[in-house]
C-alpha cells in the first residue's frame, strides 16, 4: 500500500528518512531515480540515511513502474520517493493505484517561480502538475508532516 508519493530534490535525507517515515509507519522506501542508479557515491549516501528497521529499495524509474504494478510491493506501507515532478507524472501516469502527491521540495533553476517556501517550478512542471491533477490526483504541497498541506491547485497557474 502506498503510504506517500513525494517530490523531493533531496531523496533521502533526515527530514524525510526520519519524520516522514515515523509518521507514516513506513515499512519500506522505494527511491525512484534513473541517475541514483548510475552513481555509486550517491547510493551510498542514501543507504546511510535509511532509518533503522526500514527497508531501502533503490530502482530506476521504468522498474519501479513495473514493480508498483506487479504487486511485488502491495505487501509494503510504502514510501515512494521522486526526484522530479517529471518523474512523479511518469510513475503516476504509469501507476493508477498512485492517488495521490506530496510535493516536498524543488530547487530553484533557470525558469523556476518559487510557488511556496521549498516549491519552484517551471512551466512544463506546473502543466505536468495540472495533468496530474486533471487525472484526480491529488496533489499538496507539504515539507513535513505536521506542516499545514497546501492544495497544489491554488499556486499554480
Amino acid at each position: 500500500m502506498i503510504k506517500l508519493f513525494r517530490v523531493d530534490h533531496r531523496l533521502l535525507h533526515g527530514q524525510v528518512a526520519f519524520s516522514w517515515t515515523s509518521a507514516l509507519g513506513a515499512d519500506c522506501i522505494l527511491i525512484a531515480n534513473d541517475s541514483v542508479m548510475k552513481d555509486d557515491l550517491r547510493k551510498t549516501s542514501i543507504k546511510l540515511a535509511k532509518p533503522a528497521g526500514v527497508k531501502l529499495v533503490i530502482k530506476n524509474i521504468d522498474d519501479s513502474i513495473q514493480a508498483l504494478n506487479s504487486g511485488v510491493t502491495d505487501k509494503y506501507k510504502l514510501f515512494i520517493v521522486v526526484e522530479s515532478i517529471a518523474d512523479a507524472y511518469e510513475l503516476a501516469k504509469n501507476c493508477p493505484q498512485i492517488k495521490s502527491l506530496n510535493l516536498g521540495g524543488t530547487k530553484p533553476r533557470e525558469g523556476t517561480r518559487n510557488v511556496s517556501k521549498a516549491i519552484n517550478v517551471t512551466k512544463q512542471e506546473e502543466e505536468l502538475i495540472q495533468k496530474m491533477i486533471d487525472q484526480g490526483i491529488d496533489v499538496e504541497i507539504r515539507m513535513v508532516p505536521n506542516d499545514t498541506s497546501i492544495d497544489a491547485r491554488s499556486v499554480i497557474q
